[in-house]
């Protein structure tokens, strides 16, 4: 993890007002890589599932021991690693995705794919933990939140362009496909980072707060809990979408439902990078309540194809910001505690995403894929609860140190 900077709110020197946009994008395509490579599947399960001679439920387990090898690893290689250089460690993380999804594009036994998952889930909890704080260090104070933006911003375009590509060429190809092109442009960012991204130093283990110590930190706590649940809800979802369409007459425009869902991300995150500085809790409340409204028209109107698409675009734009708001309200309520409480929130992230998949599956074998929208709504009500009732702590009225 890297060091928090507090917020600061001098007036900045000409030479600070500029971003150095290069190597923030080249940030922002390695969490490109990081969210397509855990979510690929979810556009790719029944010829994935065909090939590998397991079900789609099985399948979809794919999305899950990827986020178990997240979880179980992002706290303890992050303590491990806690004194290497930061290009170096950003570098090998992206080079173990490069090896796992040329082994899963190469692979035809279920149980070696499962490994490389595990093995990419574990090069994802090296880059989570890592890429926020990483963005923060090469931004002057006052451009931090607008730094982590763009670096997120790899998020909604995995979702928007990545996972509609990744489903078109299963389609046309080859799911094997998808995974060799990740690898092809992993190789290419590993260039990147290599020439446009600036070195930190790492930092002594003394530096690193005790995990136990950032939970008592004010605030903490409630965005750990949102984070889990939010992003449970939402997996459990995202993960069979492609049953969900088959169940509902639309298995055929998965590809143009999940562009319609990242489109909306897209916009999502740049009106979060634009306003997360004054406005975080409403912004928080409103997401919160459009992936609310989303769930609610996919229960209960998804025999019109209309309805879906929208459904689907206010999932998006609720979606869309949610990593960043999340990593801000967490950096923020942790102070000197930030980085234990960014490894922690890797950890609750992807912890939900394995459990997820699981409760999907489960969802999927026992009532069909038409509980999923119900089950999301079902979720996210104590999430609602704890954001607000976070006012002063964890998703504050008015950010510390910002200007009025």
């Amino acid at each position: 993890m890297t060091t928090h900077v507090p917020v600061d709110v001098r007036r900045p020197a000409a030479d600070e007002q500029k971003l150095p946009l290069l190597a923030l994008l080249a940030l922002a395509t390695a969490v490109f890589i990081t969210s397509l490579t855990e979510t690929l599947p979810a556009g790719l399960l029944p010829a994935m599932s065909t090939d590998l001679h397991v079900s789609e439920s099985a399948t979809g387990q794919t999305v899950t021991i990827y986020a178990i090898g997240t979880a179980l690893t992002a706290i303890p290689l992050t303590a491990a690693t806690a004194a290497w250089r930061r290009k170096r460690l950003l570098l090998t993380a992206m080079a173990g995705f490069a090896v796992a999804n040329t082994v899963t594009a190469v692979s035809t036994s279920y149980s070696l794919t499962m490994a490389a998952r595990f093995v990419a889930g574990v090069a994802a909890g090296l880059a989570w933990a890592l890429l926020a704080g990483y963005a923060r260090r090469m931004a002057p104070a006052h451009l931090q939140g607008r730094a982590m933006a763009i670096s997120m911003a790899g998020i909604p375009v995995a979702l928007s362009l990545g996972v509609p590509a990744g489903t078109f060429l299963g389609k046309a190809l080859s799911w094997q496909t998808a995974f060799l092109a990740m690898t092809g442009l992993t190789v290419v960012l590993l260039g990147w980072i290599a020439a446009a991204v600036p070195d930190h130093p790492g930092q002594r283990q003394s530096d690193s707060p005790p995990m136990l110590r950032a939970l008592r930190v004010p605030g903490v706590t409630p965005v750990l809990f949102v984070t889990l649940v939010l992003v449970l809800a939402h997996t459990i979802l995202y993960t069979f979408i492609a049953t969900f369409l088959d169940e509902v007459g639309m298995g055929g425009s998965t590809d143009l439902v999940l562009l319609a869902f990242g489109i909306a991300s897209l916009v999502s995150i740049w009106v979060v990078g634009a306003q997360i500085n004054r406005r975080l809790r409403t912004l928080m409340i409103v997401n919160t309540l459009l992936i609310a409204v989303a769930a609610a028209a996919l229960a209960l109107l998804s025999d019109s194809q209309v309805l879906v698409y929208a459904a689907v675009t206010l999932w998006g734009l609720g979606w869309g910001g949610a990593p960043t708001l999340l990593q801000t309200a967490v950096a923020d309520a942790g102070g000197d505690s930030a980085d234990a409480a960014q490894a922690m929130l890797v950890t609750s992230w992807n912890g939900a995403m394995a459990g997820g998949g699981v409760v999907g599956g489960i969802l999927l074998d026992l009532l069909g894929s038409r509980s999923f929208p119900w089950s999301v709504l079902v979720f996210l009500a104590p999430v609602l609860v704890v954001v607000l009732a976070a006012r002063t702590h964890g998703f504050p009225a008015k950010r510390a140190g910002t200007a009025p």
